[in-house]
């Protein structure tokens, strides 16, 4: 008897709910037909990955700036319609949107 069984025996009333948060963001998130920009800079000497070109609502995109920080574990912010990310972390990045549905096109190096 694994702990499922053991919790359903102690709380037969209980009705579980789906945890998906993942998948609740993604359908959240309006999707552009246009791609969203990653490009890299330096800046005062340290690599910073930029994302912009996002014509969705501001909060989407804090959103998604939140979720990249938090995955990545990276620091970073939000400003004038641009999620600033510290390091170069295009290749994950982009793949990341990818996998959500995003059209990203890569500029510069």
């Amino acid at each position: 008897m694994d702990l499922k069984d053991q919790l359903k025996n102690l709380f037969p009333d209980h009705i579980q709910e789906e945890n998906n948060t993942e998948e609740n963001n993604a359908s959240n998130i309006w999707m552009q037909d246009d791609p969203i920009i990653c490009k890299y800079e330096k800046r005062k000497g340290k690599p910073v990955t930029i994302l912009e070109g996002y014509t969705g609502a501001t909060q989407d995109f804090k959103a998604l700036a939140k979720e990249i920080k938090t995955k990545l574990s990276v620091g970073g912010s939000f400003k004038d319609d641009k999620i600033i990310i510290q390091g170069d972390y295009r290749d994950k990045i982009m793949q990341m949107l990818k996998r959500k549905g995003f059209k990203v096109k890569r500029v510069g190096g």
